[in-house]
């Protein structure tokens, strides 16, 4: 079996405005089981990115381990990437970013990953508000090591082995919130859609972006009795509403109908529009997108769609003042400025 992709392409393949074909966006063959959500995951970023306009190579991918931290290496290939160990990636993503703001950087983990041995660094990562997209493939599994559950298994649910799990759940969404991420998100694999829009929107804001997409594991977790199945999902599932993401500049309006939408500034001057099955649901007000994800909990349903946005965010760098300039673009002459200067500061601490 050859794992080595076609190069021919359809000659009249669509380019974007950058001069990418969709197949610029993509990169090795999965070897991750067949019909497995997370391929569907890639698929998104893959379309999302191509629609965006992100050029390849002003991406950084990093990763931990698990079925999840192999997804980088099924989208983007031309772009930077780093695989780092159990539960870590959020640390080497940190040191990246204070290196090179310019970059856009994308994190993926897994439930596994982030919910239990990643636990410290993902709230760190959170109420720092790093600048990156931190999306969680969720399968509520160890996929790698035979289906153990992980973390973010739904007290009573059962995988294939068909054992009722007994603990309580973190809900990754409503931690987000609560440590300090400025955009929070969940949606289904199965639901490009929904899926693309949200990715697009959280690559456009300021700050840490959280998706958390729950994504059927199709060899260890996806029977009737499972609340990561593809059978539950789409019984339960809930949305804050239909959306699409409206770039800086491009006249979409006319799509919503008067008095359905909601209008979020991001803050680079990108807009988010939601159309929302509750007018009275506000995604920019922390306590009750939380009480609304409790909600949904008590009434069995899976909430999906932009949970909560803090319209103002500020970022990592923004909270600490670094130089507009990446730091690893720094020469000697900057960072020695001399005995005067050195002597100013000196003088400002007795």
């Amino acid at each position: 079996m050859s794992y080595t992709r076609p190069t021919f392409r359809h000659p009249e393949q669509q380019k974007n405005s950058k001069g990418y074909h969709r197949r610029d966006y993509e990169g090795a063959i999965s070897t991750l089981c067949a019909g497995c959500g997370h391929d569907s995951i890639s698929n998104s970023i893959i379309q999302a990115c191509f629609e965006m306009e992100v050029e390849p190579h002003r991406v950084a991918k990093l990763s931990g381990i698990g079925c999840s931290s192999k997804t980088p290496a099924y989208f983007l290939g031309k772009s930077h990437g780093f695989n780092s160990v159990h539960g870590r990636m959020p640390s080497i993503a940190t040191g990246a970013n204070m290196a090179n703001r310019d970059l856009l950087y994308i994190g993926v983990s897994g439930d596994g990953d982030t919910a239990s041995i990643g636990m410290g660094q993902f709230a760190h990562a959170l109420r720092r508000n790093l600048n990156m997209n931190y999306i969680v493939m969720n399968n509520g599994c160890y996929g790698l090591t035979k289906g153990q559950d992980s973390a973010t298994t739904d007290k009573g649910s059962a995988g294939k082995k068909g054992k009722v799990n007994p603990f309580e759940s973190i809900d990754l969404c409503q931690l987000a919130i609560q440590l300090g991420a400025s955009f929070v998100a969940r949606s289904f694999s199965g639901d490009k859609q929904q899926l693309v829009p949200l990715i697009k929107a959280a690559i456009s804001h300021n700050g840490l972006a959280f998706l958390d997409v729950i994504s059927p594991c199709v060899t260890f977790n996806n029977t009737a009795t499972s609340t990561k199945s593809y059978q539950y999902v789409r019984e339960h599932s809930e949305a804050t509403g239909t959306f699409d993401f409206i770039p800086l500049q491009r006249e979409i309006l006319t799509r919503y109908e008067e008095g359905t939408k909601q209008t979020i500034a991001m803050h680079d001057g990108s807009i988010l529009k939601l159309e929302k099955l509750d007018k009275s649901f506000d995604v920019t007000d922390q306590r009750r997108s939380v009480d609304k994800l409790e909600e949904a909990k008590e009434n069995d349903r899976l909430l999906t769609g932009v949970i909560y946005v803090n319209p103002e965010s500020q970022d990592t760098h923004d909270i600490i003042e670094t130089t507009r300039r990446p730091l690893n673009s720094l020469t000697e002459k900057d960072l020695c400025p001399g005995s005067a200067a050195l002597e100013k500061i000196n003088e400002s601490l007795r």
